[in-house]
């Protein structure tokens, strides 16, 4: 079974965001990148799930320009066997991305695609979904469990509610969630080697349909308010009182 695994480039999870002075966008000029750490808990499960002997290959696919080859040398030097980057210099749009990881999928006919739940830096959570939507295939999304049954696979998923076991068939989705796993570290001989792994390039041209007009467009950026001082109180009755005073008891 071959495995793909789709990777988002993406401000690094440590890095403190700041918003442009024209708040016309993020200021990633200088700032570090890596791997979306949702994608990146994608690539350890699969890497695992090849370990067990259940898959044959793992191949990882990331749409964005030059600057994404990074990222995709980063999965490989963690255990990924060749990547795809699909190239373009313009922001994709959920559905846009699923359209072009469809036409990845009919190339490489996996058995299985991989997806961290969301990226953190639009939070949509939308390309999973769609993908398997129009893959016309099963979905398990936010699974912190995953095991192989002679039907499929059993995930377990986080709702709202608590867990959710469900079963699917193959091929399917599977988009991952924070319990699932803790990635591997990346040691120097591995990112060596990576350097040596095929890395394939195509232009999203030739996957995308037809863009259209009618994207969203974010007009404006701005940081969160500061959070605001807190205030000690003596006691529960004086708590209450200054609730009632700022109109949120009533």
């Amino acid at each position: 079974m071959k495995i793909l695994v789709a990777i988002k480039r993406v401000v690094d999870y440590n890095v403190r965001v700041q918003v442009k002075p024209d708040g016309s966008g993020v200021a990633i000029d200088g700032v570090k990148m890596s791997i979306n750490p949702f994608d990146e808990i994608a690539v350890e499960e699969a890497l695992r799930i090849k370990e067990q002997g259940k898959a044959d290959e793992v191949v990882v696919v990331t749409i964005g320009g030059d600057e994404s080859q990074q990222q995709l040398r980063t999965a490989m030097a963690m255990g990924a066997d060749r990547a795809i980057l699909v190239n373009t210099d313009k922001a994709v749009q959920p559905l846009q991305a699923a359209q072009v990881l469809l036409k990845v999928i009919e190339k490489e006919q996996p058995g299985l695609v991989i997806t961290g739940k969301q990226a953190i830096d639009d939070d949509n959570n939308q390309t999973p979904q769609m993908l398997a939507t129009l893959w016309n295939r099963p979905q398990a999304t936010f699974v912190s469990q995953i095991e192989f049954t002679d039907k499929g696979l059993q995930a377990t998923r986080e709702v709202d509610a608590g867990l959710e076991t469900i079963e699917v068939e193959l091929p399917a989705v599977i988009s991952t969630d924070l319990r699932l796993n803790e990635p591997r570290f990346v040691k120097l001989p591995d990112i060596m080697k990576a350097k040596k792994k095929p890395l394939e390039t195509l232009a999203i041209d030739e996957l995308a349909p037809e863009r259209s007009d009618h994207h969203i467009k974010a007009n404006h950026y701005e940081p969160p308010q500061p959070r605001q001082k807190g205030v000690m109180v003596e006691s529960v009755d004086e708590l209450v009182t200054m609730l009632k005073d700022k109109g949120l008891l009533s």
